[in-house]
């Protein structure tokens, strides 16, 4: 938001001025912020306490911890299990020090499997729940997933908003998207529908994002090259996850995926089945079941319908 200065209390006074105009406008329009960041990926100056202070200052719903800095290029200079505790005390000091301001907003981790490091510790979403969960720091932040880079990790682009979903960790969605032929961070606008639907369904499933929401800080390409490209990128990626929205509702209001789905797992809901998914048996008692009851049937995961009914709902 401010220049950085030659100093960092020339950096904290240009951005109090910057940020005074911004409470200004929010002011006057309403408009309010979902979440601050700070670029440490750039810029090496101290900014995280600064940034909090502002997102106090704004009434920030979210604060995000973009890095970019958290990895390694070679283990030979490297002690692992050091930078994760030092990470994990970081951590414990911003969520100290929200609570010290009163900063009433939802922590968030956006994760990234690399670049500018050969390695980053917040590699994918599962990376960062296990991290938090292991340093008990899991009640204190949420994940922020950019798609972009889920497929960095060589994930499907909703496999990360489905893995945090899952485990009721899902805060808010970067919405960018990539060329995953090529390899590198692109933060290109989401035209795919397909991709849409799948994010939108599951947000829909966990019954929405508040207070987090659906962001771009995309690019629009080299060759887009008039003006009026930036408001036809913003336009055409939000009438994108519009229609994925649409799209979503019908998947999940008429329930035919997600009734077969139920009937996939039905065998889990009686008899061994329910035994094993209440974790109530031992394989001494699984090995009985099958001398008397003889192989289990093994029934067909249908993918190729699956996949035709979703095409369906595009």
């Amino acid at each position: 938001m401010g220049p950085e200065g030659g100093t960092l209390e020339e950096s904290n006074r240009n951005l109090d001025e910057i940020s005074d105009l911004a409470l200004q406008l929010q002011n006057e329009t309403g408009v309010k912020v979902l979440w601050v960041t700070c670029n440490l990926f750039a810029h090496p100056k101290a900014q995280v306490k600064k940034g909090l202070d502002i997102a106090k200052k704004l009434g920030a719903e979210n604060f995000v911890f973009w890095g970019g800095r958290e990895g390694f290029l070679s283990l030979h200079n490297t002690d692992v299990a050091a930078e994760l505790k030092h990470m994990s005390n970081f951590f414990k000091m911003a969520v100290a020090y929200k609570e010290k301001i009163g900063l009433k907003c939802q922590f968030l981790i956006e994760p990234k499997p690399k670049e500018p490091c050969k390695h980053q510790y917040d590699y994918d979403a599962m990376s960062v729940i296990g991290f938090l969960k292991h340093f008990g720091l899991d009640g204190h932040f949420k994940l922020n997933i950019e798609p972009n880079h889920t497929t960095l990790a060589g994930h499907c682009y909703e496999h990360d908003i489905v893995m945090a979903s899952a485990f009721g960790m899902l805060g808010s969605v970067d919405s960018n998207t990539g060329s995953p032929d090529l390899g590198w961070d692109t933060d290109q606008f989401p035209m795919d529908i397909r991709n849409t639907t799948m994010v939108m369904k599951t947000i829909i499933e966990q019954g929405g994002l508040q207070p987090g929401g659906l962001n771009f800080d995309a690019k629009v390409r080299r060759e887009s090259t008039d003006l009026e490209d930036l408001f036809i990128a913003h336009i055409g990626a939000m009438d994108a996850f519009a229609r994925g929205l649409r799209n979503a509702i019908r998947i999940v209001e008429e329930g035919v995926m997600n009734k077969m789905v139920k009937e996939r797992y039905m065998s889990f809901s009686s008899g061994l089945g329910k035994m094993v998914e209440d974790g109530s048996t031992s394989l001494e008692e699984m090995e009985e079941f099958i001398k008397q009851h003889g192989d289990p049937k093994v029934t067909s995961g249908k993918q190729e319908k699956y996949e035709s009914i979703f095409n369906h709902y595009l």
